[in-house]
Order: C-alpha cells, then structure tokens, then sequence
C-alpha cells in the first residue's frame, strides 16, 4: 500500500517508517526540514518537504494514498515554547483543519490519528486541548472516510524535561507525585500499535488507546534514580502557582506553561484518565527500567 506519514522520523516515525518498508509497503515521509531528506530516503522512503501549515501541499501529498497518518505536535505549530505570542493551540487546530482539506480533497478513504491521552476533555486537560479540537474536526470528514484514533499516554521521553531540575535542585519537582499509579508509554509501542494498525481492517470510527507500563511518580523517582547512580531521588511537589512562576521565569510561552500546570493538575487528580481506564489497552512491550537505560545515557552527557 501507498502510505503517507506526517511527523517526520522522530521517535515514532523512524521505527514507524522502518517497520512499514520492511512490510512491503510504500511510504511517504513528510517533513518540514529539507535536511532531513537524506536520512528519509536512506530509510527507503520517499521524502516529501513541506509545512503542515500550507493545505495545498497536504492536497499534493496524501493524492495516491491509500492510509494516511496523521499526527499533530507542539513542535508542527512551528517556533520555540519560549517564543511568548504564539497561539500554539490555534495552530495546531489550523493544521487539523488542513488535514481535513486535504483529505477530503485527495479522496484519502484510510485515516490513523494519532491523537493523545485526555483528547475526550474539551476542558481541564491544559495544552492537550488541541487534539480534543483536531478529533472533532476529523469527525467532520464524510461517512465513507474511515478513522482509527490512536491516544497514546505521556511519553517516556518527556522525562528528560526532568534532568534539568535532577541537577539543579536533586529532584523531579511537579505540581503532583505520590504513590498513585498512572499510565506511560514508549514511543516504540506506539510505532507497532500504528504498524499493527495499518495491516487490520478500516471500518467506521474507531478509538483505541496505547500504554506501556502503569506506575506511580514514587516508583518513576526510584526506577530513574537508580540508572543515573542516585538512588535515593525524591519526586517532590510543589503548588501550581509555585511551578507556574518557576516555568514564567525561565521564559516559557504563558499558554504553554499553563496548560503544562493544567494537564499534569488533572494527572495528579486522576481526571485524565478516567476514559483510559473505562477504555484500558493490553500494555505494551517497552517498560521503564528499559527506557532508564536511554535516560541515564542523556543524563550523563549532559554533565
């Protein structure tokens, strides 16, 4: 099959792409950076160079395809989180319209999208918002074309935001911790979910969620401690305000830092993922401790 993959070949979409090659199909790659061409095509894959932000492009892009996946990530809206005006949330519910555009245009009849954890929330699920904003305007396509909606929980790799306060202050700091378990995901997992999606059948509208492992921010304290050699770290918490103004001063974008303090209150609280549980997935493959080995080596190079 024909398969156009947007998102590039980050930690999803290189194994993503590696994994569809080897299948036998034929894939697509859409990046925004034209230097990124040469490793797309060293994959085996066709390299298409373009924004996400341009719809005339996506039009050009999904013609032929018979699976498009779609994604949408703060990175697409372009600029840095420290850039203060950027409407983050606007752009990326500009870049969902594009999709719509293009795919109705194209003639695409086979969507993956790969939304988030607390996309069923039209509030309290800070920044997360926009994949809420993207679902429903993908629920405005036509009948015939069919949706496989993937929500993937937080990351493992959003856990090297926690290196800087590792060692400045010798600890994880967030506005939540304790010992009450939660979902995380590898990006591995995620890239076999979608391959395994590809190769199932398309009927209707459908939604399914990804996680690796469920443990608690103690257990996440202790598992990264130990692979970096610290084995008595401490998650500690502090209030929203006390993590917002910390987050303001270094320069973060005010809609960012407070949809991060928004989205992890309602992790803390547990309100995120009451749709998961109601919905909850056979785990994936790639737990923790593994990812701490990855985790250690970053921390170390960054000494």
């Amino acid at each position: 099959m024909n398969i156009v993959l947007t998102g590039s070949i980050g930690n999803i979409g290189k194994p993503l792409t590696q994994t569809l090659i080897q299948h036998g199909h034929t894939v697509t790659v859409i990046s925004s950076h034209a230097e990124r061409q040469p490793a797309i095509e060293a994959l085996g894959a066709q390299a298409a160079i373009g924004s996400m932000k341009d719809a005339s492009f996506l039009v050009k892009t999904f013609q032929g395809a018979d699976i498009v996946y779609l994604m949408e990530t703060l990175d697409a809206a372009g600029g840095d989180t420290s850039e203060k005006e950027i409407d983050f949330i606007g752009i990326i519910s500009q870049i969902g319209r594009n999709y719509k555009q293009a795919i109705e245009q194209s003639g695409v009849k086979k969507v993956i999208h790969l939304s988030s954890i607390g996309a069923h929330m039209d509030k309290g699920n800070g920044f997360l918002v926009f994949h809420h904003h993207v679902e429903n305007i993908l629920k405005q396509l036509p009948a015939e074309v069919s949706i496989k909606t993937l929500r993937p929980v937080g990351f493992y790799t959003n856990m090297f935001s926690f290196i800087s306060t590792i060692k400045n202050k010798g600890a994880i700091i967030s506005n939540y911790g304790g010992d009450q378990k939660e979902p995380w995901v590898s990006p591995l997992d995620i890239a076999a979910v979608i391959a395994e999606e590809v190769e199932l059948p398309f009927e209707g509208r459908t939604m399914r969620y990804i996680a690796s492992e469920e443990i608690s921010p103690d257990e996440i304290a202790g598992v990264l401690g130990k692979a970096i050699g610290k084995p008595d770290l401490q998650w500690k918490v502090i209030s929203d305000e006390q993590l917002l103004n910390s987050w303001l001063s270094v320069g973060f974008n005010p809609q960012i830092a407070r949809g991060f303090i928004e989205m992890q209150a309602s992790q803390g609280s547990g309100k995120l993922y009451e749709d998961y549980y109601r919905n909850r997935p056979v785990l994936g493959k790639v737990k923790l401790t593994e990812f701490a080995e990855n985790f250690a080596a970053i921390y170390q190079q960054e000494d």
